[in-house]
């Protein structure tokens, strides 16, 4: 009984010190940890900022950077710019200065990529507009575009009209200018798209348009975004400006 007592105690005191341990490894709180713990309130934080700038502004795709140094990295590389307007095929030769300029302030920007972004944009307004989304459509335009087109929508309703519009794709998409003035970029694109669309009165027969009929349609589009400054770059953003038909 001598033996079995003292072999118990020997175990408990042993169970005792493994808890101490373990409490003061687990209890504390180490510089690491307060580190890790401020950079994830700080994610949290950027990404309730960006929910709150809503779903339907259209951000440009950016160029990916090959590394982590580089994509914080504001220096500009300017043989990179030149061999990315060079490598690019769909501008003008007159509007390739202009996106030489806006890649050389702006190490993200890449026109082809920027070219994908303008297209989805072009699907979303033209398809907005044809609903009488005004919502997405504030989004997406300048202030002057929008009230053009509010007041084309206002009209419409008014005549109790109603757009049937099927969006069938984009032929074409060239840059026809650019340029870069008070860090402001400005990027014209022409668009080449094909539709089905038909307007109806309010008994529903077709006064316009033809719903059975692919039209080709061509419209001329200004972009533009703010670049002048590092914290005016993080916005990758652009918004319709302008539009004109070819003349």
């Amino acid at each position: 009984m001598e033996k079995i007592d003292l072999f118990t105690l020997i175990s408990l005191i042993v169970a005792v010190v493994v808890i101490l341990k373990l409490r003061s490894v687990l209890g504390r709180r180490t510089g690491d940890e307060e580190a890790r713990l401020e950079r994830f309130r700080a994610e949290r934080q950027e990404q309730s900022a960006a929910a709150a700038q809503g779903d339907n502004v259209v951000a440009m795709p950016r160029r990916d950077r090959d590394d982590a140094a580089g994509a914080e990295n504001e220096a500009i590389d300017v043989v990179d710019a030149e061999e990315r307007i060079k490598a690019f095929k769909g501008a003008e030769a007159h509007a390739r200065p202009g996106l030489l300029e806006i890649a050389k302030l702006d190490a993200s920007f890449d026109p082809d990529a920027f070219v994908r972004g303008a297209r989805q944009a072009y699907e979303m307004i033209v398809s907005a507009f044809a609903e009488g989304n005004r919502k997405m459509l504030k989004d997406l335009l300048s202030r002057e575009v929008y009230e053009g087109f509010a007041q084309a929508i206002s009209d419409r309703e008014s005549r109790n009209e109603q757009v049937d519009q099927s969006f069938v794709g984009i032929k074409k998409a060239d840059v026809l200018d650019s340029e870069l003035k008070n860090g402001i970029a400005n990027i014209t694109i022409r668009f080449v798209s094909q539709l089905i669309s038909a307007t109806r009165d309010k008994a529903g027969a077709i006064i316009s348009g033809d719903s059975q009929r692919i039209k080709e349609v061509t419209d001329i589009w200004t972009f533009s975004r703010d670049i002048s400054s590092e914290r005016a770059r993080a916005n990758p953003n652009w918004r319709l400006i302008a539009t004109q038909s070819p003349a």
